[in-house]
């Protein structure tokens, strides 16, 4: 199963933490999965696709954080070339910026009505947590407010219920991995999990702006000689 894990979708001018990729260089990805017979999906729809035996030629696309920009250069790529994805966001910033990262820039946040139209547009919107804490450094009562307060907000944001849940800065221990279970959350994603990989801790690759043809190309070799089998979860029907 590959991944892919975005950032932010704008200029690339001051990106001290390569998490932006600009809307030429999502698209030319986004033809280069095409063209090799791939589609981009959600993850609510990749794991329920593989579940079914049903996986073949998906790929995964998530977008971190829940930048503004995601609405206006990242939708309608993804619509031109008929992807889905899954928009990780935080109930606790709607309408921030990103202060977690020091060296900046600042990039604003989505609000409620760009959350809401996003999830119209069939995207996925799932969470990020509350406010974009390392989990594994958070005692109890932060962690479940976190994890189980963020679906809450958010599902009763977009409503609908929400399935999906990633960890933010990638960290993760067994803690936050059973807490995000028991928060009912149908899957979590992760970066690299090690040996906590499982359809709560699943691993992504980072796609930046240097990623040109041929570092996709590697990137997805990479993931088929390296993937190690995740148990999915049971889906009805």
């Amino acid at each position: 199963m590959w991944v892919a894990m975005y950032h932010s979708v704008d200029d690339c001018a001051d990106d001290p933490y390569e998490i932006t990729v600009t809307p030429e260089r999502l698209a030319a990805q986004l033809r280069l999965l095409r063209r090799r017979g791939l589609r981009g999906v959600s993850m609510s729809r990749l794991l329920t696709a593989r579940a079914r035996g049903e996986g073949r030629g998906l790929v995964g696309l998530t977008f971190d954080d829940g930048y503004a920009d995601f609405v206006d250069h990242a939708l309608p790529l993804l619509h031109r070339y008929d992807f889905g994805a899954t928009l990780f966001v935080l109930p606790g910033r709607l309408a921030g910026d990103n202060a977690w990262d020091p060296l900046g820039p600042r990039k604003p946040l989505l609000g409620a009505d760009g959350i809401r139209r996003a999830a119209a547009e069939g995207v996925e919107v799932a969470s990020h947590g509350l406010t974009h804490v390392d989990l594994t450094r958070a005692d109890d009562r932060l962690l479940w407010q976190e994890t189980s307060g963020s679906r809450v907000a958010l599902s009763d944001l977009i409503g609908r219920e929400v399935e999906g849940f990633c960890y933010p800065y990638g960290t993760v221990d067994q803690r936050v991995v059973d807490t995000v279970r028991a928060a009912g959350y149908r899957y979590a994603c992760a970066i690299s999990p090690g040996g906590l990989t499982g359809v709560h801790a699943l691993p992504r690759v980072h796609i930046g702006q240097r990623d040109n043809a041929l570092r996709l190309r590697l990137k997805l070799r990479l993931n088929r000689l390296r993937r190690r089998a995740v148990r999915e979860p049971a889906v009805a029907g």
